[in-house]
């Protein structure tokens, strides 16, 4: 079951946005998109691929555009604003009751991350290859997991990897470019695994 509803942030903006629900939910998961200038939204491929596998798994998975994507109003902020559209996103989640969770893609896997490092205590995260540039240099803790392609093209692999040594982050590498075309199953099955309650 499918559900589209509105968020508004604490800065005012309205977000659209869509929880896809699990039939006998373990938890809520938020879900972040890549980065708007680059075609990124809720609706990219991936973010389909990887909810439907999520729901299968038992996470009802709220997904929604950042400001200024699709419908929701405001103005790209180059991640910085953009904090407060995942924080109107958690607040949504945590209203259910379900056990929080946080993912992303690229950009938004970076914004969730930055989201993270201002909370005391974290809900599990798993991000799909943020790019290691604007990153938090300290997190809470809590378990957390980077998901990267064997085949990345677009952010620098051996940055990310460092970050997440630093960090004592979690990593799979898999076969895979940055997009992952057609793997929405098995990555969602990795995101899953890092969800897990």
């Amino acid at each position: 079951m499918s559900d589209r509803i509105e968020l508004e942030t604490s800065d005012g903006e309205r977000l659209e946005a869509r929880w896809d629900h699990a039939s006998d939910p373990i938890g809520a998961t938020v879900f972040c998109h890549p980065h708007p200038l680059d075609r990124g939204s809720m609706n990219a491929p991936l973010m389909i691929g990887v909810t439907l596998r999520l729901v299968e798994l038992g996470f009802s998975v709220l997904r929604f555009n950042f400001r200024g994507t699709g419908t929701s109003t405001g103005s790209h902020d180059h991640g910085d604003a953009e904090v407060l559209d995942v924080a109107a996103a958690v607040a949504a989640a945590r209203s259910t009751g379900l056990p929080l969770s946080l993912a992303g893609w690229s950009f938004g896997a970076g914004v969730a991350l930055n989201w993270l490092a201002n909370e005391q205590s974290a809900p599990p995260y798993s991000g799909i290859a943020p790019p290691p540039m604007n990153l938090p240099g300290s997190l809470p803790p809590g378990p957390k997991r980077l998901i990267v392609g064997t085949r990345e093209q677009v952010i620098d692999t051996q940055a990310l990897l460092a970050y997440a040594a630093r960090l004592s982050i979690d990593v799979v590498l898999t076969p895979g470019d940055h997009f992952f075309h057609g793997r929405g199953k098995k990555i969602g099955d990795l995101v899953g695994q890092g969800l897990a309650p």
